[in-house]
């Protein structure tokens, strides 16, 4: 608490100088994380206010039965904001404050699985507008079908790669197929990769020879704007072959300055996993990364169940999950680690 409040006072000095607003995106950065920090100060704050009320009304209370109910509602009331505190001292990542960029594939299935990265897609947006965070849909290619074979989207909010970090792995759906004639029940796999937005890379420097730049016209959605110019781009750091890509923006320049966003990311991505395995060989073991590990079943047929495999938390309303109510079993993966 003193910590975070020593902080404040530093971002808010900072918020003071002249030239503050110059760099309008570590302004803008800076700005967020001080109002994250006013309010899990401020939650602080009210409840020991709470708590110490709720104290006094409790030593005239006596034999007053409805004082009493009115304390028993009170206390089941801090006790739930507790656990919400609680829940804000998992966030301790180095880049858990940071927005995410969440991108969905379509794996084995066919359009089932396609259908299905765009059920996940769905579900995150609605979980983002639950959360009141920002969502936008950066590059997305679309099946021939139906669904999506694959999606990224921009997530912004307080926590919001925090949050979403606990969903990165693969996701299996079992139901009875939309797509198959005789309504067979199919098993469908998409995968989940979660990044936090990075702004700048020390750990892996991107030079300029470095990548290749190309345009090209954005498809589906966005208007006849971006259908008839070539706005979209797609960047390939060619050390790597790694791509990104963005065509949502109405101009090229926006879309470049997306996937560079992108590129930053995954190449982050990229070097840890680079030193995981270095650490791992170090050690002397090989960590298997298979398409089949799957971290969460969607189970609605031949009954309904989602079951998260990492934490064994589960839920008998699917419905209710894939309309973006996932909060406990982010707060499940939270508190297993």
């Amino acid at each position: 608490m003193v910590g975070k409040k020593e902080e404040i006072k530093l971002l808010e000095k900072e918020t003071e100088r002249e030239n503050f607003w110059q760099e309008t995106q570590k302004a803008r950065k800076a700005m967020q994380k001080l109002e994250i920090l006013r309010n899990e100060v401020q939650k602080v704050t009210d409840m020991e206010a709470e708590i110490a009320s709720l104290w006094e009304i409790s030593q005239i209370a006596g034999e007053d039965i409805e004082l009493k109910k009115e304390i028993s509602q009170k206390v089941a009331e801090i006790e739930k904001k507790l656990e919400e505190l609680e829940l804000q001292t998992f966030f301790q990542g180095k880049y858990d404050r940071r927005n995410a960029i969440l991108s969905i594939h379509s794996g084995t299935g066919g359009t089932d699985a396609q259908d299905w990265a765009e059920m996940l897609l769905r579900m995150y947006l609605r979980y983002a507008e639950r959360k009141k965070w920002k969502a936008k849909i950066i590059s997305e290619t679309r099946g021939a079908e139906a669904g999506i074979k694959s999606v990224t989207a921009q997530i912004e909010g307080p926590l919001a790669y925090g949050h979403l970090r606990a969903e990165a792995g693969v996701h299996r759906l079992v139901r009875l197929s939309p797509f198959n004639a005789n309504n067979l029940r199919q098993t469908s796999f998409a995968l989940v990769e979660v990044l936090p937005e990075i702004d700048k890379i020390e750990e892996a420097e991107i030079k300029p020879a470095e990548l290749r730049i190309d345009t090209f016209r954005a498809g589906g959605a966005g208007g006849q704007h971006v259908n008839k110019t070539s706005s979209a781009v797609r960047i390939t750091h060619l050390p790597t072959g790694i791509t990104a890509t963005s065509q949502s923006e109405r101009s090229q320049l926006q879309n470049k300055e997306a996937a560079m966003k992108i590129l930053q990311a995954k190449l982050f991505q990229k070097r840890i996993e680079e030193k995981e395995q270095e650490k791992q060989k170090l050690k002397g073991k090989h960590a298997e990364v298979q398409w089949g590990s799957q971290i969460r079943s969607y189970i609605l047929h031949p009954y309904k169940l989602v079951k998260d495999h990492c934490t064994k938390f589960e839920s008998k309303n699917p419905e209710e999950v894939l309309d973006g109510k996932i909060d406990e079993f982010i707060e499940a993966y939270l508190r297993s680690k």
